[in-house]
């Protein structure tokens, strides 16, 4: 503002002679401008239409203030007539920041002489907001071209800027759709983009889960955070605000004063403390018309949206949908490409991607990872005989109960065919449970699965690996998992073997026990005890049964109650049979080679063994190495072992007995036993259970059913075997009975093989 402009204003002068002469100028250009078209335009002056004009029409005198305007430039600044703005200034109507603005421009233009074309200017409402005006403001020169003031004129481009702008953020939209950038931040976007274009209003996006069943939040950039983790995951339904509603009908939800309408009855309370009144709904749905989510409007003030804020809504569901259903189709891509399409778990590629973060994050943490490589038993054969959608059904219910039976943090791939993969990831550097989970997943695998072709039998061998001691890529890990798969395998199947690598001495290792376990079966820490059968009626000596000890290096002599179970659910106790099996036969032979005379040797077999296809040849080779006749073995066999598979148990049943091996059944009689299998198996001798014999004879019940067993195997030509027997009533029971042998305290406990061969001596055996 220079000084003159300045003094004049602070002293109230009226116009000076040149402002006069600038407005006689003006009128007379008008007058001479109407006189021309007076011919043409009847009854109408220039200065009529001028002020019809709707675009801003000014004069300004070199102070900058307003000699003439037309009418809209009165109105924008609320006056009626336009007369009333001449003789004021942009500082008598504007903010001092805005008014100084357009008074140095100004002043510059009339200074320099050069206009200002197509000016974008920011313009203050009187009742709050901007509007966006395009202006030209041009030099006015007297006769002598001298620059006497300055002619403005404006159009008001809001609604145009309003469109440009909603149109690059269409375009941004899209790209961002295009460039696959994440969803929250496309809608967040979008929601923005609206709240541009209108007054007073929050945007809200709700995405639909999965089972359409609850509304989720998706973006809401300016709702309060407290409001939108209230609406977080609500259930939709009839009369659930305006978005779950939405969501429920399908179409478009209009609420105009939430403090009235019932559908929100349930949630005023709640959303009172936030402000809002009005709330509009509208689905946001997939071309077949499927909801996937709502885009909502919040305004507190009550009233119904326009014309143009529901065009602005359409908008927005429509690109929405786009980058919703392109966010799903992307997923759908990136899950196919990383899972399995018959069982829904992650796939190879998917491992690839996880298992070098898993470790990386393990080795910052200082934490261990077990991989465990599990494949399907005999697999093939439920294809062979169930048929191939059998085996899918298969597949799919063991990859279920397996994701079922690890933790979040863990993770089941299926590498192919009948082959998986289970990572877990250890919640400590001392996470001891490992071993106990395993079990749990090779029992879980274990049960039988119900299809349409009956139930099917499912075992598995699983190989462990551990992270860091058996490798410290996933491909090491990998590798190591799965020979130790392989090795399982060649222990008899449905076993769990753990990579016999180095592996660390650290007492938290969480299968020490079973290193232990395989460390004594190979290194002679395993011992037998052998316990007489008694002929009842003699008291000779007709038998032996083989009992298995553990002598370890610092627990001493361990029971079998301690280490039997361990491996069983290992796999360990196939290995263990079999060292049974052998030095039953040696030990046999030595004391018939010492002249004593011949006795059966009872052998236990556990279900892994008689599952062995090979477990025939095992036996074979067993009495063959130490020239031992067939007949003196006795293999031992509980009812549960042969029911398990009756065809194949009678076919391996079939070819021991054609070594010559006597079989018997165990444990008789200790819960639900099987008349049938009595009648189908070639069984040589039944063995009644102990927990029948130790009731005998005070219990009636024990009596009767001891006394129906001991019939029906002289019936089927069984010879009829007691354990457990350690009183003179129980054994005097058994004689009149008929039972034919006995075992048990009563005539002696296990014993070392030395005493076998005295006790054979002193009784003339």
């Amino acid at each position: 503002m220079n000084g003159m402009g300045a003094r004049r204003w602070e002293s109230g002068d009226s116009f000076s002679a040149e402002t006069r002469r600038i407005v006689a100028a003006t009128e007379a250009m008008m007058a001479a401008t109407a006189h021309h078209l007076s011919e043409g335009i009847e009854n109408l002056r220039l200065k009529a239409i001028v002020h019809e004009l709707p675009d801003f029409l000014y004069v300004k005198d070199r102070d900058s203030r307003f000699v003439f305007a037309n009418a809209v430039v009165a109105r924008s600044h609320g006056l009626e007539n336009a007369a009333e703005i001449a003789g004021k200034r942009d500082f008598d109507m504007f903010d001092f920041e805005t008014a100084r603005r357009y008074f140095d421009i100004e002043q510059d233009i009339m200074s320099s002489g050069e206009p200002r074309i197509d000016m974008e200017e920011l313009v203050p409402l009187p009742g709050g907001g901007t509007v966006c005006r395009l202006t030209s403001k041009i030099p006015l020169r007297n006769d002598n071209g001298e620059v006497v003031g300055l002619i403005g004129v404006s159009r008001d481009i809001t609604e145009r800027k309003r469109q440009e702008e909603l149109y690059r953020g269409q375009a941004n939209l899209l790209e961002m759709i295009a460039r696959n950038e994440p969803l929250p931040m496309i809608l967040e976007a979008l929601v923005l983009m609206i709240e541009r274009q209108m007054t007073g209003i929050s945007g809200s996006v709700l995405l639909l889960d999965s089972e359409g069943t609850r509304l989720y939040h998706g973006a809401a950039p300016n709702l309060p955070g407290a409001y939108s983790r209230m609406i977080d995951g609500v259930a939709i339904g009839p009369k659930v605000g305006s978005c779950g509603t939405a969501a429920w009908r399908g179409e478009t939800t209009i609420v105009a004063d939430i403090m009235a309408d019932p559908l929100w009855e349930d949630f005023r309370a709640m959303v009172s403390q936030f402000g809002f009144r009005s709330c509009w709904s509208t689905p946001i749905c997939t071309s077949q018309k499927n909801v996937l989510g709502t885009f909502a409007l919040y305004s507190k003030e009550p009233r119904r949206p326009t014309e143009h804020e529901m065009t602005l809504v359409a908008l927005a569901t429509h690109i929405a949908g786009i980058a919703i259903e392109r966010k799903r189709v992307d997923d759908r891509i990136h899950f196919m490409a990383h899972h399995d399409d018959l069982t829904g778990l992650p796939n190879r590629a998917f491992l690839k991607e996880r298992m070098a973060k898993i470790l990386d994050q393990a080795r910052r943490n200082n934490r261990k990872v077990t991989v465990a490589y599990i494949d399907l038993d005999n697999f093939k054969e439920i294809n062979d005989t169930s048929g191939h959608a059998a085996g899918d059904e298969v597949l799919k219910e063991i990859a279920a109960r397996m994701a079922n039976c690890v933790r979040a943090s863990d993770m089941v791939v299926r590498l192919g065919g009948d082959e998986f993969l289970v990572v877990l990831v250890h919640q400590s550097g001392h996470d001891a449970g490992i071993m106990r989970r395993l079990r749990e997943l090779q029992k879980a695998i274990s049960k039988p699965v119900r299809s349409e072709a009956g139930e099917i039998a499912v075992t598995s061998s699983i190989g462990i690996a551990a992270f860091p001691w058996d490798g410290a890529t996933p491909e090491e890990l990998l590798t190591n998992a799965d020979r130790a798969m392989y090795r399982a395998k060649q222990l008899g199947r449905n076993t769990l073997q753990y990579h016999d690598g180095v592996v660390s001495n650290s007492v938290d290792l969480p299968l020490s026990e079973q290193e232990e376990l395989r460390q004594a079966i190979v290194s002679n820490q395993l011992f037998l005890l052998y316990q007489p059968q008694v002929d009842v009626a003699t008291g000779r000596i007709a038998g032996l049964e083989a009992l298995v000890r553990w002598n370890h290096p610092t627990k001493g002599i361990v029971p079998p109650v301690k280490f039997i179970p361990l491996a069983e659910e290992t796999g360990l106790i196939v290995p263990l049979g079999l060292w049974v099996l052998n030095e039953a036969c040696r030990q046999a032979r030595a004391w018939q080679d010492m002249g004593l005379t011949p006795l059966t040797i009872a052998v236990n077999v556990s279900p892994k063994q008689f599952a062995d296809p090979d477990f025939a040849c095992h036996v074979a080779e067993a009495i063959d190495s130490h020239r031992l006749s067939a007949h003196w073995l006795e293999l031992e066999v509980t009812e549960s072992v042969i029911m398990q598979d009756a065809a194949r148990a009678l076919s391996m049943m079939l070819s021991l007995r054609a070594l010559g091996v006597r079989l018997s059944i165990d444990d008789f009689g200790s819960g639900y036993s099987s008349l049938a299998a009595l009648k189908t198996f070639p069984f040589d001798r039944l063995k009644m259970d102990r927990s029948l014999v130790e009731a005998l004879p005070a219990d009636k019940t024990a009596v009767a059913i001891a006394l129906a067993v001991i019939s029906l195997a002289q019936t089927l030509k069984l010879s009829v075997l007691a354990e457990g027997v350690e009183t003179d009533a129980q054994l005097e029971f058994l004689r009149h009975a008929g039972c034919e042998e006995a075992q048990g305290y009563r005539f002696s406990k296990p014993v070392a093989p030395e005493e076998i061969g005295v006790m054979l001596l002193a009784r003339g055996a």
